[in-house]
């Protein structure tokens, strides 16, 4: 049975550290497999945002939720963008 879906401020540290690791891992899978296919701009902005997610992770319990959550919104809007094939434009 899947569970319920939990916002960032129902969820404890742990779960909250977890999902950051598990976007910013994702976001580095992404910029590996962008880096493969020449996209030299898409990865390294990927891989920047999977640094500032990981970095942030380690401090979840007390840092402020809103801007977790609109990194991790960040994160996952870009790696869907790129399975999509879609290529924002990213300085």
């Amino acid at each position: 049975m899947r569970d319920t879906a939990k916002t960032l401020n129902d969820m404890t540290p742990r779960e909250r550290a977890n999902l950051m690791t598990l976007v910013a891992d994702a976001l580095e899978a992404t910029a590996d497999e962008a880096q493969e296919i020449g996209d030299e701009r898409f990865a390294a902005n990927s891989i920047s945002l999977a640094r500032i997610i990981s970095g942030c992770a380690e401090d979840v319990a007390t840092m402020d939720l809103p801007a977790a959550e609109l990194l991790l919104q960040h994160g996952i809007s870009l790696i869907a963008l790129f399975r999509d094939g879609a290529r924002p434009v990213l300085h």
